[in-house]
């Protein structure tokens, strides 16, 4: 398919990717001792909200896959956005465990449901026939940059309305700065919402993007594909990684002691590894065989996980501490540009797109369920560095896993 839509589609894809996910995800990955502070939780009850999402999501990957391939994505996109910023005025209200997880329940239907199948169906649109790696490394990329900027602007605000240092201010006060972080990113994704209604025009007619209706036989046809079951291996093992960086401000707290504006920073650092990875990817993986690329990102999250698991990182190692920060941002983030823009060599038809994301998606996101509960329970049974080690050798040992599976999709596909 001819390549049609315009620079402004793609911008505002990138920012809707992104601000979907701020307020149940970027804020707690950046925030999370703050986080675990204000909503007075553990690691173990934090794990079960990001559970309680992965629960609900689980069955949005698969029913709102084919919803994708019927609505125009811009329509599901906007909704999705509005009704995920709604939830932000609940999570501003620090409500108890029980609530927070029903709204985190709640985020999963309309962050996966109504958002994840249109936005990966509008990407390959944007890509066209040439440009698939561009368009996936830049989506991710420019996502980073997103979270990273809505990161920094969520630092910036919560020290300055700090009344006191970091390190003595009270409950009350972490709260109160932690509110008008809420609040704003709220406002923003509602702003984004409004702006992909109306703009996020792809320069095709959009009918010959949908189909009338989905039936069983398509979605056999997309069962049968070995691309389809390799990508859900590819995608579980790349998604336990990214899910891994959520500790990484709090690995910053426990084991090289910084205060928790130090952690914070170091969370927004990691999160501008994200751009600067997906960019260059963008720029320079469509020159090149896609999948042998997702190969040596996960050979980078071996490495990257058996440095934190190895005890060697300790609090007068910091140049070490942020080599491996580097790697395993590099290695993880380049998994995320790549695994979906290898669906065109797998033959994946484009029309059944959200189909094919769908199911996929329902294994391939299945972290959201067990991830967070696992590692929760690793840092909770084996406080301080012990803990941490031994979720990064869970790193390890998923990452090595997918790259057997990238290896086996590269000698299906694309080796010569």
């Amino acid at each position: 398919m001819k390549q049609k839509a315009p620079w402004y589609y793609l911008i505002l894809l990138i920012l809707s990717g992104e601000a979907v996910f701020i307020l149940p995800f970027v804020l707690p990955r950046i925030f999370r001792p703050t986080v675990l502070d204000v909503f007075q939780l553990d690691n173990v009850q934090l794990g079960l909200c990001f559970s309680i999402y992965g629960l609900v999501a689980i069955p949005s990957y698969l029913f709102g896959g084919p919803l994708a391939d019927k609505y125009p994505p811009r329509k599901l996109i906007a909704i999705a956005l509005w009704m995920t910023a709604l939830g932000g005025l609940l999570y501003a209200q620090y409500p108890s465990l029980g609530t927070l997880q029903i709204l985190y329940g709640y985020w999963g239907f309309t962050t996966i449901f109504l958002f994840w199948a249109p936005m990966i169906k509008a990407t390959r649109v944007w890509g066209g026939d040439t440009s698939q790696g561009k368009a996936f490394g830049f989506l991710d990329g420019g996502r980073g940059l997103t979270g990273a900027l809505f990161g920094l602007l969520g630092v910036l605000i919560f020290s300055f309305l700090l009344t006191q240092e970091a390190d003595i201010a009270t409950l009350n006060d972490r709260q109160t700065a932690f509110t008008y972080v809420i609040y704003v990113s709220s406002l923003i994704i509602m702003i984004i919402g409004v702006l992909t209604w109306f703009y996020m025009k792809s320069g095709e007619d959009e009918r010959k993007l949908v189909l009338e209706r989905i039936s069983f036989d398509q979605i056999k046809q997309v069962l049968k594909l070995p691309s389809v079951w390799l990508l859900m291996v590819i995608i579980l093992c790349a998604y336990v990684g990214y899910k891994i960086t959520d500790i990484i401000s709090q690995y910053a707290e426990e084991v090289m002691l910084y205060n928790q504006v130090e952690a914070a920073q170091t969370g927004t650092f990691l999160q501008f590894m994200r751009p600067t990875t997906g960019i260059l990817i963008g720029l320079f993986v469509d020159r090149f065989k896609i999948t042998l690329w997702l190969i040596f990102s996960f050979i980078a999250c071996v490495i990257g996980g058996l440095l934190f698991g190895s005890g060697w990182i300790s609090p007068s190692a910091t140049a070490l501490f942020f080599l491996s920060v580097v790697i395993v941002a590099v290695g993880v983030y380049a998994a995320r540009s790549l695994y979906f823009a290898v669906m065109r060599v797998g033959k994946i038809p484009l029309v059944l797109t959200g189909t094919a994301v769908g199911l996929i998606s329902l294994v391939g996101y299945t972290p959201d369920v067990f991830a967070g509960p696992a590692y929760g329970y690793l840092l909770d049974s084996y406080p301080g560095e012990k803990g941490h080690q031994l979720v990064f050798l869970m790193l390890a040992c998923f990452s090595l896993v997918g790259s057997i599976a990238a290896i086996w999709y590269y000698r299906l596909y694309e080796k010569a």
